[in-house]
């Protein structure tokens, strides 16, 4: 352990707490599909990569770009939940890096039928802190994993 003063080991621990709820902000803004708010989450210039089993599926480049390709995709979805595991972060002054794993269920229906997608994902984030407020300055996504399923009707 570093030699820290006591106040620069709080700080780290509000910043740590401070990037969580970061994430989970994202996750909720998600679920309620409020991504006109969500992209507030993100600096100006962010950039998100997203990659499905390996392959980049979309490369996205400001807030504006990441707004209206979120909000496109998830109008496919009725429900959509997020339910964020481990956040690993690592602070260095005003940048801070995590690792963060998630699990992320879709729900739509096609043909008359209700499908629940299930994606074990996890996310590479860059942080920023501007005027006092931690920002996702980039996001690298791996959707790892897929399940398919139909569900029962009710």
């Amino acid at each position: 352990m570093q030699n820290n003063t006591l106040e620069q080991r709080i700080q780290t621990l509000e910043d740590k707490v401070a990037l969580k709820a970061l994430v989970d902000t994202f996750a909720n803004l998600a679920d309620q599909k409020d991504l006109a708010t969500q992209s507030l989450l993100f600096a100006e210039d962010a950039v998100v990569d997203t990659y499905f089993e390996g392959q980049l599926f979309a490369s996205l480049r400001g807030r504006k770009e990441i707004q209206e390709t979120f909000t496109g995709f998830m109008a496919n979805f009725e429900t959509a939940y997020h339910i964020n595991g481990q956040h690993t972060a690592e602070i260095d002054g005003d940048r801070a890096t995590a690792v963060h794993y998630c699990l992320v269920v879709l729900v739509n229906t096609d043909d008359g039928k209700k499908t629940r997608n299930t994606n074990g994902v996890y996310y590479n984030d860059e942080y920023v802190r501007q005027d006092g407020r931690w920002l996702i300055s980039k996001r690298t996504s791996h959707f790892t994993w897929r399940d398919t399923m139909e569900m029962a009707a009710g």
